[in-house]
């Protein structure tokens, strides 16, 4: 079993994939997956009593994980998570964008150094899967729109602010707001609210919508050839029954990444 770690900004996940498992495209199978909040100040010690005892709950042990592959936007997490691979999985982890696993994609753009690993290992996982032009939304801390074209070269993007951080922007500069659920609006769809909270729903969920279906035309119209357009992030979901603009949900795309970047540094080995 290979542990795939994805280090976001808001949470860490860790899954359990079945490097042997999958067909086509590299897709393999995820065991099961865990969700912690990102704090850099977490123990390698403290990272491993919490898995351990998930691992049990699914039926595994410590021993079944035989490799580690971790991708990461927050670098003062990565050394006990690193930590936590050595000392309790028996093995240097592999680091998603450091050799032996790098991009393997060309980062056509001014800052290729400053690109995400997230958003390289989603557009790695996305061309896997989908060939032609790609549109990449992440729907995490910040929303982040990629473009990669047919050759599977990342040409640039778009980083706007997730839709939790415009709430909590809202909520902290307006006193009299309350703090409210991000969830579709209650009702007939109509965007003419009633109420404070549900005007809130709207300006949160429909705004959301209208900015997404925004960029994405603009990006579209910008690269003038068909293009697909590929979700992935725990919001995805909730927005795909109003609105067309997403041609294929991935949930698990950063993972499918990831596996996929160790099956590479695998086969090289």
């Amino acid at each position: 079993m290979l542990l795939a770690i994805d280090a976001g900004n808001t949470n860490v996940v860790f899954a359990l994939v079945d490097t042997g498992g999958g067909s086509g495209a590299g897709v393999k199978a995820i065991k099961a997956r865990w969700r912690i909040a990102t704090d850099p100040r977490r123990t390698a010690d403290e990272y491993a009593v919490w898995l351990s005892q998930l691992l049990t709950l699914e039926g595994y042990d410590r021993k079944d994980v035989t490799a580690v592959i971790i991708a990461t936007v927050v670098p003062r997490a990565l050394h006990n998570l690193q930590m936590l691979a050595r000392k309790y999985f028996g093995g240097e982890p592999l680091i998603a964008g450091q050799p032996p696993v790098e991009w393997g994609m060309h980062l056509d753009v001014e800052e290729p150094h400053a690109v995400g690993a997230d958003r390289a290992v989603n557009m790695i996982a996305a061309h896997a899967l989908y060939p032609g032009d790609l549109i990449t939304i992440d729907f995490g801390t910040a929303t982040t729109f990629d473009f990669s074209d047919y050759s599977g070269a990342y040409k640039g993007g778009i980083i706007a602010p997730g839709i939790n951080l415009s709430l909590d922007a809202l909520v902290t500069a307006a006193a009299k707001l309350p703090r409210i659920a991000i969830e579709k609006p209650a009702g007939n769809l109509s965007v003419i609210g009633r109420d404070t909270v549900s005007q809130m729903h709207i300006g949160i969920y429909w705004g959301y919508i209208a900015m997404v279906e925004g960029l994405v035309a603009r990006m579209k119209e910008e690269v003038g050839r068909p293009v697909k357009v590929i979700a992935t992030g725990g919001l995805a979901t909730l927005f795909e029954q109003h609105t067309n603009v997403f041609d294929y949900i991935e949930g698990d795309l950063t993972i499918q990444g990831l596996a996929m970047l160790w099956d590479r540094a695998h086969i090289k080995a």
